[in-house]
C-alpha cells in the first residue's frame, strides 16, 4: 500500500483554513467563504437540511446569534488530495447558555488550492 508523506506545511495550511472557516461562521464573512468554498460545495445543517453553495452563502450572510464560538480537539486527516477535518465546538447560544456541537469538513486540493467541498454540522 503506497504511503503519503504529510508535510507540516500542508497541515498548517489546512489548520489555517479551518480557523478561517470557523471565523467566517462566527462573523458572517461571505466574502472569505466565497474564496474557500468549491463550486460544488454542500453542507448538512444541524436541522438535517442539505444546502448547496449558493444557499449556504445566503444563510451565512445572516447575522449569527451565537457568540464565542470555540473549536476543540481538531483532527486533520490528509489522504492525498482530500483532507477531512473533525472537531468539537462550544459557544454561547442566543439565550446566553453554553452549547456544543461537532463538525466534519471535507477539503479537496484542486488546481493546487485547498477548497471546502463538504461540511456536516451537529449541535446539541
Amino acid at each position: 500500500m503506497p504511503t503519503t508523506t504529510v508535510t507540516e506545511s500542508e497541515l498548517d495550511t489546512l489548520a489555517d483554513l479551518n480557523r478561517d472557516y470557523i471565523q467566517c461562521v462566527q462573523h458572517s464573512d461571505v466574502r472569505r467563504f466565497d474564496e474557500i468554498l468549491a463550486d460544488d460545495f454542500l453542507c448538512s445543517n444541524p436541522d438535517g437540511s442539505l444546502v448547496d453553495r449558493e444557499a449556504f452563502l445566503k444563510q451565512t450572510a445572516k447575522p449569527v446569534a451565537n457568540r464565542n464560538l470555540q473549536v476543540h480537539d481538531v483532527n486533520i486527516r490528509l489522504m492525498g488530495d482530500i483532507a477531512i477535518i473533525h472537531a468539537r465546538t462550544t459557544y454561547l447560544g442566543a439565550d446566553g447558555r453554553e452549547a456544543a456541537g461537532r463538525y466534519t469538513d471535507v477539503w479537496a486540493r484542486r488546481n493546487g488550492r485547498w477548497l471546502a467541498v463538504s461540511a456536516h454540522v451537529t449541535r446539541r
